[in-house]
């Protein structure tokens, strides 16, 4: 297994101390043969439903000739789109992560699985720390240094290791399978199967992680690819990036 964490944004200098940025987890299972990747974030919603509307969420904030976005032009757009708020207001309600050895991760995609007997039911990826949540309030924060969050988890993983128990979110009939931007009714409260336990034992070099890319078509045997578009349009996304990193 390969697990690489993340602070969101696409900028590499992001601070560790911006509390806007989502915080990720990517999962390599497996080998060549039995290959199997997992990509999930510390928001369980994602913050276009559909490309086009992605697309006009990015161009919204276009930065103009002071390097700012017209923030008038934001507010328009989010008027027009309200669940393109959805994540942020996730984000704004939950405390910034102290670690990411401590943070839960979520799959936003609604995966149908099938069983051996051929039933088919749809599921969410949940990772979960094993142990308690570490979660300070913000003022917390400000002291804290840029690099936080990757100076933090190299402490715990050389003193000994980081769990984590990967949970299947179980769906009941109804549930919104194609939009992304909204959860499951009662969606913590879901009956969760464990599928397993990650134990990070080991560090790597950043280039074994930036050297290629975490597939979410990737998939174990018995899962499907989700309905949602934003899912289908993912390898393409992630392959031109790995093309810009190299």
């Amino acid at each position: 297994m390969l697990a690489r964490f993340s602070v969101g944004r696409g900028d590499p200098n992001v601070a560790d101390t911006d509390n806007l940025v989502l915080r990720g987890l990517s999962l390599r299972l497996g080998d060549i043969h039995h290959r199997s990747d997992m990509l999930a974030q510390s928001a369980p919603v994602h913050f276009a439903k559909t490309l086009d509307q992605m697309l006009a969420f990015l161009e919204a904030r276009i930065p103009g000739p002071d390097g700012s976005p017209d923030m008038e032009r934001v507010k328009a757009f989010s008027a027009a789109n309200p669940e393109t708020l959805h994540q942020a207001s996730y984000i704004a309600a939950h405390p910034l992560p102290r670690s990411f050895a401590g943070t839960t991760y979520w799959g936003v995609h609604s995966f149908p699985v099938t069983n051996s007997s051929g039933e088919t039911r749809f599921i969410k990826f949940k990772v979960a720390p094993v142990g308690v949540e570490v979660a300070p309030a913000k003022s917390e924060v400000t002291a804290k240094s840029a690099n936080f969050l990757h100076d933090d988890l190299e402490r715990r993983v050389t003193s000994g290791d980081v769990r984590f128990s990967v949970m299947a979110l179980l769906d009941r009939p109804g549930d919104p399978t194609m939009d992304v931007t909204i959860r499951w009714p009662d969606e913590d409260n879901r009956e969760e199967v464990r599928l397993g336990t990650i134990v990070i034992t080991g560090l790597e070099p950043d280039e074994t992680c930036d050297g290629s890319v975490f597939n979410p078509a990737n998939l174990a045997e018995g899962v499907a690819h989700p309905p949602d578009e934003i899912f289908a349009a993912r390898s393409a996304a992630y392959a031109i990036s790995l093309a810009k990193r190299r």
